[in-house]
């Protein structure tokens, strides 16, 4: 979890040697899209977060190349 511009920003981390299975970001499909929800949800209440605004990023790390995907989700 990062903060920055009255956001609350979580972000998911892909990285693959070689695009021989797709790309990293192509590995957040809609299920780890809840899951990744459910769990920011979780640890907003447990550890009293003030509401705001949430962002949800993707971080593809492909061949030591990194492509950051702001509000992926």
């Amino acid at each position: 979890m990062l903060t920055g511009h009255g956001a609350v920003v979580f972000a998911e981390v892909k990285a693959r040697s070689s695009a021989r299975f797709g790309l990293p970001a192509e590995a957040v499909g809609p299920a780890k899209q809840r899951r990744i929800r459910g769990l920011a949800g979780r640890f907003l209440r447990e550890n009293r977060v003030p509401g705001g605004r949430l962002r949800f990023d993707v971080v593809s790390v492909l061949d030591g190349q990194v492509e950051v995907i702001e509000a992926a989700f």
